[in-house]
């Protein structure tokens, strides 16, 4: 390669092999994908191993629901609401999962107006994302706040399976920490939005090249991927 670049100053290096290749190639600065800039791709491959998380708990839950000989409680009455003298089963799950829902549709809206610059109608639909959010958080406290007061413990529940209790806190607790998460960086990006920090590119965390607002579209995937993961808590902890 010496003897190459002394004959043809203008020649490139031979790129290197094996694994120190591979770094060279991640290091580089260059997008891992034509079309693809780098803050997409991490974000689909931490969806990737998320989704392989989350599916882990849930075939765990299904493995022991239908293992176990000790009766399973029925989820209508575990977590039913008694409002006005009437048992309504599920209403607050039921509530749970529009208000959910819904900060998905919003946050949508917020990745549409991203596109058109429009970062006032941007900002404000990403706090309001975010307050749908924290109003899901609130309302898993009070379930779970509920459900510990009435005996659950992850070792136990006075309705019957003890696995019971330990599976709807790891699922729970593991997606309601993402919405979580989701809520602060939510907050955190809309602030930079409403200052025009993707406008003026000023430096700091999270702001992607001027006029680009991709980030907004990068906390949009992971949004839709926690309220996506919902849906299917939602149908085997509490519909089956």
């Amino acid at each position: 390669m010496a003897e190459t670049l002394l004959t043809n100053p203008g020649a490139s290096p031979a790129p290197a092999a094996g694994l120190r290749g591979f770094a060279d190639d991640w290091s580089s600065d260059q997008r891992a994908f034509k079309n693809v800039s780098w803050g997409k791709a991490m974000m689909w491959i931490f969806l990737l191993s998320d989704t392989f998380i989350f599916s882990c708990f849930l075939l765990s839950y299904m493995t022991a629901r239908m293992s176990t000989t000790v009766p399973w409680p029925n989820p209508s009455e575990v977590f039913a609401l008694t409002i006005g003298g009437h048992h309504i089963p599920l209403i607050l799950i039921a509530i749970m999962t529009f208000v959910l829902i819904s900060s998905s549709g919003t946050m949508a809206m917020a990745v549409n107006f991203g596109y058109r610059r429009d970062r006032v109608k941007t900002a404000v639909l990403m706090l309001v994302t975010a307050a749908l959010g924290a109003t899901f958080v609130g309302m898993q406290a009070f379930e779970w706040t509920k459900l510990i007061m009435e005996g659950v413990r992850p070792w136990e529940n006075p309705w019957g399976a003890a696995q019971f209790g330990s599976s709807f806190f790891m699922i729970t607790g593991f997606h309601g920490t993402h919405v979580t998460f989701g809520v602060i960086f939510l907050i955190a990006i809309a602030r930079k939005v409403w200052r025009g920090d993707f406008d003026v590119e000023r430096r700091g965390f999270f702001t992607s090249r001027k006029g680009h607002y991709e980030i907004v579209e990068i906390m949009g995937l992971y949004w839709h991927f926690v309220d996506l993961v919902w849906v299917f808590i939602f149908a085997f902890f509490y519909l089956w």
